[in-house]
């Protein structure tokens, strides 16, 4: 990829000293003429909108990775951008992450800015030195000398059916890796905004997506649909405020916890509600603000309960927030054991609304102490 621009440049004059002065000039910004009306946008086309956006904004961001081309990806993430930006830019790949992962960083070192699909996170497996050692380790042992600005971008967690090495979340994997930001957005404005931020950060990302939510639609304003529209990495938003009990959740689990605190309205619990969006880096100021106010706390995530992202938001809160608790920290999370193929089972094994519903009556000493069907920690 780096050769392909080397020529280019080469033959219009433009040396390696003035490269970066070529590409900035090279950006071209789409219009703003949006009207001020919310208009719904399903998280596939926001994805697709940022990359588009990006890719024609700056000549160095470029996509790689299974069926992202010819196929227009695996979920219709990157539908149109091969016939608009070529096979030089949209870069169908063989069956093999660790490859392609590899040639990702290694253009990254280089000053280009790769964009590398997984069909899901659990291939990232295959890469996951690639990832760690070779992109999120590289500027600490450089002395600051070698930025990896890429993107590892594709669908996390459980799907529905797709057994237990499709449905894994890697959400606190990652999350505990020093070099990484982990980002998961939940609507389309999360998406939007927050695979911008990505693509135009200077350090390795993480963006783990929900297959599940790809469909769903969202009102966006005429500030997200805005081409410069982008999100700070690192800063929850709250969803839903409340005054009894705070509910963190990331990706799919938003929805839920939204749901479930809309029943727990009707039952007189108010319930604040923190969409993440940030893994790592963690808002914790956001969290520990509103358990102060709250003075109880709920987390909710699909992944393991030990090791957990709940795990240490908990730990966060009764670090720096322990004298404001008025009960004990609950914790909602996938069950521990691989996930289950069988549909029944796959329920059980993964937080339900009415899981959460429980938790925070238990919090808010509304209900007995019992066992809820899915996993809690």
């Amino acid at each position: 990829m780096s050769g392909i621009i080397g020529r280019k440049m080469a033959s219009r004059g433009v040396s390696g000293l003035n490269m970066n002065q070529f590409l900035l000039g090279s950006r071209v910004f789409a219009s703003r003429n949006f009207s001020s009306a919310a208009k719904e946008m399903t998280v596939r086309d926001a994805l697709n909108s940022a990359l588009d956006e990006e890719m024609s904004a700056d000549p160095k961001v470029f996509v790689m990775g299974e069926e992202v081309g010819e196929y227009q990806g695996a979920y219709k993430i990157t539908k149109g951008l091969l016939s608009k930006y070529g096979p030089e830019r949209v870069v169908d790949t063989p069956i093999t992450e660790a490859g392609f992962t590899g040639m990702g960083v290694g253009a990254a070192y280089h000053g280009l800015k790769p964009v590398i699909e997984f069909m899901t996170f659990n291939f990232s497996m295959q890469a996951i030195d690639h990832i760690i050692n070779s992109a999120a380790k590289s500027n600490y042992m450089s002395a600051g000398q070698i930025s990896v600005p890429i993107v590892f971008r594709g669908p996390n967690g459980a799907a529905a059916g797709v057994g237990a090495q499709h449905s894994q979340c890697y959400a606190a994997w990652f999350g505990a890796c020093p070099g990484l930001k982990v980002l998961a957005p939940y609507s389309s404005e999360d998406a939007r905004g927050l695979l911008k931020a990505a693509i135009r950060d200077p350090d390795p990302v993480v963006f783990l997506e929900n297959e599940l939510l790809y469909g769903e639609s969202f009102p966006v304003s005429a500030e997200v649909l805005d081409s410069s529209f982008s999100l700070p990495i690192g800063k929850a938003k709250i969803e839903r405020e409340g005054k009894d009990i705070t509910i963190t959740a990331f990706s799919k689990m938003v929805g839920y916890a939204l749901k479930a605190a809309e029943i727990l309205a009707k039952e007189g619990i108010s319930a604040e509600v923190i969409n993440l969006r940030s893994i790592r880096p963690l808002d914790r100021p956001t969290i520990n603000a509103s358990v102060r106010k709250t003075n109880r706390l709920l987390t909710v995530e699909e992944g393991f309960p030990q090791h957990g992202v709940g795990a240490e938001i908990c730990a966060s809160v009764v670090e720096e927030s322990f004298e404001y608790l008025d009960a004990p920290v609950e914790r909602i999370s996938g069950a521990d054991v691989p996930m289950p193929y069988a549909a029944n089972l796959e329920r059980m094994a993964v937080p339900q609304i009415e899981d959460i519903v429980r938790a925070a009556k238990r919090a808010c000493y509304r209900a007995a102490k019992s066992v809820p069907l899915a996993a809690t920690a």
